[in-house]
C-alpha cells in the first residue's frame, strides 16, 4: 500500500512499522520507500532505553543494520531513532546523509526540551537537514498527561524550516537547499578532522 501511494504522489516515504523477522522476534524498524515505489531498505532503531518509564526492551530487540544512508530522489536520507546519544547521528554525517529524521512520540515536559534541543544540535553538529516527527494530541487508552510535541524541520544553522501543530494531525513542507550542505561543511570545516585522535569513541 506504502509503495503504491509513494508513486501516486511522487513522494519518498519513511515508513515506521513493529517489524516480526520470527516468531518472537520483533524490531522497531523504518522501511525507506523511492519516489517511484521502490523498496530502498529499512534501519533499526539501535538503543533500546530502559528506564523507570520505558521498557522497550520488552518490546523489540537492538537493530544490526546498522546506520544506512539511502539515496532517493529527495536526496540521501538517513534515520536516527537515538536521539539522545551521538553516534548515530555523527555516523550518518560521515556517510553523506543530508536529511535525517527521527519519526518518534514523544510527550511534552522533559522530553518536550531535549526534542527542541537534541535534534537541532545535531543538525548543526553534523550540517544537515533533520525531520522530527511526533504524534500529537493525548495517546489513548494510556493517557501519559501533556499532549505530545511539535514535528518540525530543522537546517544545519539550527533555523527552524517549518514546524507543525501539537493537537491536530497535518502535512508539514518545507523547501530545504540541500546545496547550501557543502556550504556549512566548508564554513565550519568538516573535513579537518583527526580521526586517528578519538580511537576512544570505539571502545567498550
Amino acid at each position: 500500500m506504502m509503495m503504491g501511494l509513494a508513486k501516486q504522489h511522487g513522494m519518498v516515504l519513511v515508513v515506521p512499522v513493529y517489524e516480526q523477522e520470527l516468531t518472537g522476534v520483533y524490531y522497531h524498524t523504518a522501511a525507506v520507500i523511492d519516489a517511484d515505489r521502490s523498496y530502498l531498505g529499512k534501519y533499526r532503531k539501535t538503543y533500546i532505553p530502559q528506564g523507570s518509564s520505558l521498557y522497550e526492551g520488552r518490546s523489540f530487540r537492538s537493530g544490526s543494520l546498522g546506520h544506512p544512508v539511502f539515496k532517493t530522489a529527495a536526496g540521501n536520507i538517513g534515520i536516527c531513532y537515538d536521539r539522545h546519544l551521538p553516534e548515530g547521528a555523527r555516523t550518518l554525517e560521515l556517510s553523506s546523509a543530508e536529511i535525517v529524521f527521527n519519526p518518534s512520540a514523544v510527550v511534552a515536559g522533559l522530553s518536550e526540551l531535549l526534542w527542541r534541543l537534541k535534534q537541532p544540535t545535531h543538525a548543526v553538529a553534523n550540517g544537515y537537514f533533520v525531520g522530527d516527527i511526533s504524534r500529537v494530541g493525548h495517546e489513548q487508552p494510556r493517557d501519559t498527561g501533556k499532549p505530545h510535541v511539535q514535528s518540525y524541520f530543522v537546517n544545519p544553522r539550527e533555523k527552524l524550516a517549518a514546524s507543525g501543530s501539537r493537537d491536530q494531525d497535518e502535512l508539514i513542507t518545507a523547501d530545504l537547499d540541500l546545496e547550501s550542505i557543502q556550504e556549512i561543511h566548508d564554513l565550519w570545516h568538516y573535513h579537518d578532522r583527526c580521526p586517528d585522535l578519538h580511537d576512544a569513541l570505539v571502545n567498550p
